[in-house]
C-alpha cells in the first residue's frame, strides 16, 4: 500500500530524504501492481476491512446492518482494501460511504479506474496525506482500515493517534504492519541494497540493482529460505521494490505493536486469525501448555509468534481502549452464523475423522481441535438460518436441543477462533 508521511498536523514540515524517496516510488512503481481490467474476472479478498470481519470483530455482531458504515481507507495505494470493502457493502444492499485517501496521485488513478470498472456508487477518492488527519472536511468515520502504511512512516504513533482522533464514538480499525520473524532475509538485502544501490539513486537504476542480486542470489541467503512471500516476489517491479527497497521499513513483533497501539490509546479486539496466536496448537507437550496456561493474552500471542517463526504481517482490529465490544452470544436462538468465505459445508468435508480441521498459514499446517458432530449442523450454515431455525431441524432429526447446543458452543468457539464462521449483525 501506498505509505504516507504523517506528523502532527500544524507542524512546520521537516526535509526528509527517505519520505522524499518513498513518495517517488509510490509514483513510479504504485503497490501493489494491479489492471483495473482484472475487475471484470476477479475481487481480491482479504483482512483487514472484510465486511464480515468489521461487523463481529468490531461491533460485536450488534451494529445494525440497516445502520450506514462511514468507512475511510487511510492510504489506499491501488486499491484492494477499498474496493473490497466498497464492493462487499453494495452487494450486500448495505447503505454507507468508503473514502479511500492517499498522497500518490498514480496510485489513486488506478484506483479510481478499478471502482469505476465495477461502477461502484459508494466509493470515492481523495489525494490526500495523513498528515491531513484529522480533517474537518472528511469528519470523522464508523471504521478506519489503514493497512501497510504506518510502518513505513517516521512517526507512526503521531499517525495511529491522528487516526484516532478521526473516529467515531464506538467505531475502530483495521490494521496492518510487517512483522519481524517472517521477514527473516528482507532486512539484510535491503543493507546490502542500500550500498549497492543507495536511494539517491534513481528508482530505475536500483530496480536494476534488485534483479540482479536477486538473480545472483547465494543460496545460503535466508531469503531464499523464507516461505513466507507471494505478491512481493511475484508482483513485478513494484513487489520488488516495495520489499527490497523500500527506504523506511521497520517490523513490529506482537509486544510492540500491542504498546503502539496502546500509545494510541487503543487496543486490540481480536489479532487475526486468533488460532494463529493460540500456542496451545503449537505445543502438544501438555506440560508446555500447562506453562503457557499461565500467561497473560498477550504473553501468549507473543509466545506464539516466536513459536511459529514465520509471520511476516500483523493484522489487528482495534478499538479505544476500554471500548471492546462484548462478545456476541452464539447459543442465542436469533443469532446468525455466517462463514467468513469458505462455505460451512467445504469447511465440514475438510474435516478430519477426528474432527480436526486443519489450518493453513502460510506453509505452516496446524490441527484445529473440533467436536466430530459439527458435521452434522455444517451444513446447515447458510448466512440465513438462526440459531434458533438450525436447532429445529436438527430437533426433526432426533438430536435435543441441549445436546445440539453443547456442540455448537465448541464448534463455534474453535471456528471463530479460526475466523472461518463469525455472526452476522441484525437487520
Amino acid at each position: 500500500m501506498s505509505a504516507d508521511r504523517s506528523h502532527r498536523p500544524g507542524a512546520a514540515s521537516v526535509s526528509d530524504p527517505a519520505d522524499d524517496s518513498l513518495r517517488a516510488q509510490y509514483e513510479r512503481y504504485p503497490y501493489p501492481e494491479r489492471d483495473p481490467r482484472d475487475e471484470r474476472k476477479r475481487l481480491f479478498v482479504g483482512s483487514p476491512s472484510h465486511l464480515r470481519e468489521i461487523d463481529h470483530w468490531v461491533f460485536g455482531a450488534a451494529r445494525p446492518r440497516s445502520r450506514p458504515l462511514r468507512a475511510l481507507v487511510a492510504g489506499c495505494g491501488t486499491g484492494d482494501g477499498a474496493i473490497m470493502l466498497a464492493t462487499q457493502l453494495h452487494q450486500d444492499g448495505r447503505p454507507g460511504e468508503v473514502v479511500a485517501i492517499d498522497r500518490s496521485a498514480t496510485a489513486l488513478g488506478i484506483a479510481r479506474a478499478r471502482a469505476e470498472m465495477r461502477g461502484l456508487p459508494n466509493i470515492r477518492f481523495e489525494r490526500l496525506s495523513l498528515a491531513a488527519l484529522p480533517s474537518p472536511e472528511l469528519g470523522t468515520f464508523d471504521y478506519i482500515d489503514c493497512c501497510g502504511v504506518l510502518h513505513h512512516l517516521p512517526d507512526p504513533l503521531a499517525a495511529l493517534r491522528a487516526l484516532e482522533a478521526s473516529l467515531s464514538p464506538g467505531g475502530g480499525m483495521g490494521l496492518m504492519v510487517y512483522a519481524p520473524h517472517g521477514r527473516t532475509g528482507v532486512y539484510m538485502l535491503q543493507d546490502a541494497l542500500a550500498l549497492l544501490a543507495p536511494p539517491e539513486q534513481a528508482p530505475e537504476e536500483r530496480l536494476d540493482a534488485a534483479r540482479r542480486v536477486m538473480r545472483h542470489l547465494p543460496g545460503t541467503a535466508w531469503l531464499r529460505h523464507n516461505q513466507n512471500f507471494g505478491d512481493h516476489l511475484t508482483g513485478g517491479d513494484a513487489g520488488l521494490y516495495d520489499l527490497l527497497l523500500n527506504p523506511r521499513d521497520r517490523a513490529y513483533d506482537v509486544p510492540a505493536f500491542l504498546a503502539l497501539l496502546d500509545g494510541a490509546g487503543l487496543e486490540a479486539a481480536c489479532l487475526v486469525e486468533p488460532a494463529q496466536y493460540d500456542p496451545d496448537l503449537l505445543l502438544p507437550d501438555p506440560r508446555l501448555r500447562s506453562r503457557a496456561a499461565g500467561l497473560s493474552w498477550a504473553e501468549r500471542a507473543a509466545l506464539a509468534e516466536a513459536l511459529a517463526g514465520n509471520m511476516n504481517t500483523h493484522v489487528a482490529y482495534a478499538v479505544r481502549r476500554g471500548e471492546r465490544p462484548a462478545r456476541p452470544d452464539p447459543l442465542h436462538p436469533d443469532a446468525v452464523p455466517v462463514a467468513r468465505e469458505m462455505p460451512a459445508p467445504v469447511i465440514a468435508e475438510q474435516m478430519g475423522l477426528g474432527g480436526t480441521l486443519p489450518l493453513q498459514f502460510g506453509p505452516l499446517t496446524v490441527p484445529l481441535p473440533m467436536p466430530v458432530q459439527a458435521k452434522a449442523f455444517l451444513g446447515l450454515i447458510d448466512g440465513e438460518r438462526t440459531v434458533g431455525a438450525i436447532a429445529g431441524i436438527l430437533a426433526g432429526r432426533g438430536i435435543e436441543r441441549g445436546r445440539f447446543e453443547s456442540w455448537w458452543a465448541d464448534s463455534f468457539r474453535a471456528l471463530e477462533h479460526a475466523n472461518r464462521i463469525l455472526l452476522r449483525p441484525p437487520a
